[in-house]
């Protein structure tokens, strides 16, 4: 798992002109390689007021901002990523000499670099990276321009302000490049750590993760508040937490911690806001309530937080923390129960599809207006259609619902563009992509859906991106990282195919620790072990799945992909595959038809053979058509 080396944003906001992609994209791979986060503009979808906010954000809280300097970045030409880099000399007030913030990089041979780039570039020492190559050296740097002495002071509740900032001239004239209040006042930094689960029953660990995951989602929609991610809160679930420990390494202020204890129609949570440099209580606060106050308790928890900061909630903020899509506690539980079984299972699971559509199914009858409801069976629904054949819901209904009772909801436009893409109407899949992208940059489903449709479209490079992306969103994901594994390797990077592959075993491990006879976590884990270079140990973990779960036809199909890719036993991953397409789903088997990890099979005239004969029984039951996509 990468390192939690940033505090909320990312350690490093990657700057760059579009000609320069190629170069930044590796100046980006060999940082992540290093496990050091990094902002690369993903969304693609320049421009607008969201993508204005998301960039603003991420410049401001960025520990380090690296232009990318080529003859592309002529002052003469206007682009997004000069508006960037006004953001950025704006932040240091134009001072940049006194602060270890820019660090600018050549990525060709211009002569003239200085004149294309602001004046508060020039007096920062820059490095050449040519054509985006880099050297340990620059890693180094970057590293230790990132190391806590440089980025914290135990004096400052959150990131240090450089002192460029700090001593902005009192009498700088408005409308010049002096820092915005929003610059010159840091945001306060803090950690909500996973409430633990007191109810004495394992199975109700989803409803503490789910009231955890629902404070984050509240304190991040306080503007004077920096909130480190859900995956970054999670990797301390369930462990010792030194608060102090935990504040340097995440390099915020303060720790929310507490717990949950549910039973009956009673809940009681505690929580307590701590200083993460002096280890003191800030506020502390045990609630015992109904279960039918959970709302108004959530809404309190948020409200004291911000009183106890000393922080000013807006009222546009107060309206948006008290928007929970439901009113009813019911509908709320379902939804949390459907919502971990979706995120601990993986897409091809169809019996935690099916649980998560019944679940769903359940929240909407007892409250048809949930859109979050009805979008997540809408996820369950695609899933499950992608794995089971044509006679299932593709979820293209759920989805249109859920959009009917909110159109700005990102995951219900992310689904739909997964069910519109299976249909084979990719220009409108990317449409509802673009859609959801700019609604919110920061979903997991919405990442993991542009991800899967660049993919499948074997527009890797980009896919690569969204990937990146999901898999640090959510702990648990172990087929984001498969799928990022299958682009790294695709592309030849194999430096970055080993550092995903590494996250993966881990997770896998984690799972298997749990659940030791989930054969998809055996799959994906061979996968890894492959990648490693442990060839003999992924043998061991395919036998064994097979023997424990042989009719796990997602498994079987990514140990087929394991043995093609990096074990070269092209019979056996044939043998595999014969049961495979014998079953295969219509989506399913454009995915097997696009995947370049079985490329190396596709001259094969058993592998064609397969392939004809599935794709006859799908036209058979489809009624002698085409089946969509194909």
């Amino acid at each position: 798992m990468i390192s939690p080396v940033t505090e909320p944003s990312h350690a490093v906001f990657l700057s760059y002109a579009s000609q320069d992609a190629e170069a930044a994209q590796k100046i980006c791979e060999a940082l992540r390689a290093a496990e050091i986060e990094v902002w690369l503009d993903q969304s693609e979808l320049r421009g607008g007021d969201a993508w204005d906010r998301q960039i603003r954000k991420q410049i401001h809280d960025c520990a380090l901002f690296v232009p990318v300097i080529s003859a592309h970045s002529d002052a003469r030409h206007e682009g997004y990523f000069r508006r960037e880099w006004r953001l950025a000399v704006e932040r240091t007030g134009d001072m940049a000499e006194d602060v270890a913030f820019l660090l600018p990089v050549v990525v060709d041979n211009t002569s003239d670099a200085s004149a294309r780039v602001p004046d508060g570039f020039r007096a920062v020492q820059w490095s050449r990276l040519p054509d985006g190559q880099t050297s340990p050296a620059f890693v180094e740097r970057v590293q230790r321009l990132l190391s806590p002495a440089s980025t914290i002071t135990s004096s400052s509740p959150a990131r240090a302000v450089p002192d460029a900032v700090k001593r902005a001239p009192p009498d700088q004239p408005r409308g010049t490049s002096a820092p915005s209040a929003a610059a010159a006042v840091p945001r306060v930094g803090i950690c909500v750590l996973p409430f633990a689960n007191m109810s004495g029953d394992q199975e109700q660990e989803y409803f503490s993760d789910g009231i955890t995951e629902d404070i984050i989602t509240d304190l991040s929609k306080v503007s004077a508040l920096a909130v480190v991610s859900r995956n970054s809160a999670f990797m301390y679930k369930g462990k010792p937490v030194d608060v102090p420990k935990v504040a340097r390494e995440l390099k915020v202020g303060h720790v929310l911690e507490g717990s949950v204890r549910k039973a009956g129609g009673r809940v009681r949570i505690t929580a307590q806001l701590v200083d993460g440099s002096s280890n003191d209580h800030v506020w502390a606060e045990r609630y015992d309530r109904d279960l039918n106050d959970i709302f108004a308790l959530q809404d309190e928890i948020s409200e004291a937080i911000v009183k106890a900061l000393k922080l000013k909630l807006l009222p546009e903020e107060k309206r948006a923390i008290e928007q929970r899509g439901t009113d009813n506690v019911e509908a709320y539980n379902l939804y949390l129960l459907a919502r971990q079984s979706y995120i601990t299972g993986h897409e091809a699971d169809a019996r935690r599809m099916q649980a998560t559509i019944r679940l769903c199914s359940r929240a909407i009858e007892i409250d048809p207006g949930y859109s979050r409801a009805w979008a997540l069976m809408a996820i369950g629904q695609m899933n499950l259609h992608f794995v089971s054949d044509a006679r299932v819901d593709d979820g293209l209904a759920s989805a249109e619902r859920a959009l009917a009772l909110d159109a700005n909801l990102a995951e219900a436009h992310a689904v739909k563009a997964g069910i519109l893409a299976q249909q084979g109407r990719h220009d409108e899949a990317a449409a509802e992509i673009d859609v959801a992208l700019r609604l919110d940059p920061e979903s997991y489903e919405v990442n993991r859906a542009a991800a899967y449709l660049r993919y499948s479209q074997r527009r890797l490079d980009e896919a690569i991106r969204y990937y990146e992306k999901s898999m640090t969103l959510m702990e648990t994901d172990l087929n984001s990282c498969a799928m990022l594994q299958s682009c790294y390797t695709a592309v030849g990077n194999s430096q970055a195919a080993r550092r995903v592959a590494k996250i993966a075993l881990s997770r896998c491990e984690k799972t298997l620790a749990q659940d030791p006879n989930n054969g998809s976590a055996m799959a994906y884990g061979a996968l890894a072990l492959s990648a490693l270079g442990e060839g003999e140990r992924a043998k061991d973990w395919i036998n064994r799945a097979l023997l424990i779960d042989p009719d796990n036809m997602n498994a079987r199909y990514n140990f087929a992909c394991t043995l093609t890719t990096y074990l070269k036993d092209f019979d056996s991953a044939l043998e595999l595959l014969g049961p495979f397409f014998e079953t295969v789903a219509t989506g399913f088997l454009d995915h097997a038809k696009a995947d370049p990890d079985l490329d190396p099979l596709r001259e094969d005239p058993r592998f064609k053979a397969m392939v004809a004969a599935a794709e006859t029984r799908l036209a058979a039951a489809n009624g002698g058509g085409l089946s969509p996509g194909s």
